[in-house]
């Protein structure tokens, strides 16, 4: 693999959203790891026998200019529907994984649109790292939206559910 190869993978890297890329072909092993500095650790292993050399190469990001894009129009909301979606209590993923609304493939999920919740209802599974941890309310009300899909990957902090509060 030549050097330019590797420059252009560690800018398409830095670039990107990946957190960490790992590329073997033939011997020869690469892997980029973003640091929450934005610093891209490189690691390049060569056949055992020729060469092998780990080096930390420090990239930052350059300073472009943002595209400009084209502004839609939207609808005014009426202040109503904005002042009650202030109202609402929204519940957020305690952590990163995998959302699911019910105990098993085969079961109902825990809650729907339109039911009931005190606060220690649990509402779903976050599944992270084979861990399956169940997530409560914390509030008692209504709920109002399932904010995420089955299955879907959810962040730390994104909101899964918002509940009209008693």
């Amino acid at each position: 693999m030549k050097v330019q190869e590797i420059r252009e993978i560690i800018k398409l890297v830095d670039q990107s959203n990946i957190g960490e890329f790992v590329f073997e072909n033939e011997g020869t092993k690469i892997k980029l790891k973003k640091t929450e500095t934005g610093t891209v650790l490189h690691q390049a292993a060569v056949a055992p026998d020729v060469v092998q050399a780990n080096a930390a190469v420090e990239v930052k990001p350059a300073a472009a200019p943002a595209p400009e894009v084209p502004k839609a129009v939207e609808p005014a909301k009426p202040a109503a529907a904005v002042t009650e979606q202030e109202n609402l209590h929204k519940i957020t993923s305690p952590m990163v994984g995998t959302f699911y609304q019910s105990p098993a493939p085969d079961s109902p999920a825990y809650v729907k649109a339109g039911d009931k919740v005190t606060g220690d209802s649990i509402v779903c599974i976050v599944e992270a790292m084979k861990l399956f941890n169940e997530i409560e309310a914390e509030v008692s009300g209504e709920i109002v939206e399932v904010l995420v899909k089955e299955g879907q990957l959810v962040e730390y902090g994104q909101p899964l559910f918002l509940v009209k509060p008693e």
